[in-house]
């Protein structure tokens, strides 16, 4: 099943292996599951993830973190398969997206004080890394759609390297090995990196 154009390199070469066979599976035996009901879920898993998280459980954590990005194609397969693709549906699941990743990278800045051993300083601006880079990924995306009409993941270098299906997976894996605090600094140093690349790129190739 193919995926969406803008899908970074985690989703097209592992997440979309794994969610378009849930997919048709959902789809094949008329199960009654809407794509808003999977976008619910997938958010339940997230939180999981950080519940997990906040209580000191990295490696299940990281796990459940992965899950919930894997699971985050689903509705989307659903809807495409099904022909209820909305733009509710789609807003809804960004919106959901927004607030696990604020949530888990804030269980992440809350274990890396307790287990790593870092001072609350060091682990409370790893986080603003984390979360302001994270942000501004989405942001950058959102506005060069909207002001210049183009999709910033798709021109000019990097690609989709800072894309949520690698900063999750990014995250994931720090996590199991239980290095929170690294895991923020990462994920942080990876989407301010794209941000400015992609900014600098878009001023240059797109001005008006």
């Amino acid at each position: 099943m193919p995926g969406k154009s803008t899908d970074g390199p985690v989703s097209r070469l592992l997440n979309r292996r794994i969610s378009s066979r849930i997919s048709g599976f959902i789809v094949g035996r008329g199960l009654p599951v809407t794509p808003n009901m999977m976008s619910l879920l997938t958010f339940t898993v997230g939180l999981a993830a950080v519940v997990l998280a906040l209580y000191g459980h990295l490696v299940l954590a990281g796990l459940a973190a992965q899950a919930s990005s894997i699971l985050d194609g689903v509705d989307g397969e659903i809807a495409r398969l099904t022909g209820r693709a909305s733009r509710r549906g789609a807003f809804l699941d960004t919106m959901l997206d927004r607030y696990t990743d604020m949530l888990l990278i804030g269980a992440t800045m809350w274990s890396a004080m307790r287990i790593s051993g870092v001072t609350v300083e060091a682990a409370v601006l790893a986080g603003l890394l984390a979360l302001t880079g994270d942000l501004l990924v989405s942001y950058l995306h959102a506005r060069g759609v909207l002001d210049l009409g183009v999709h910033p993941s798709q021109v000019g270098p990097l690609d989709s390297i800072a894309s949520r299906d690698v900063r999750i997976l990014l995250l994931s894996l720090f996590l199991v090995a239980s290095r929170p605090y690294w895991a923020l600094i990462a994920v942080g140093v990876l989407a301010h990196s794209y941000v400015i690349v992609k900014t600098v790129y878009l001023l240059e190739h797109h001005a008006d």
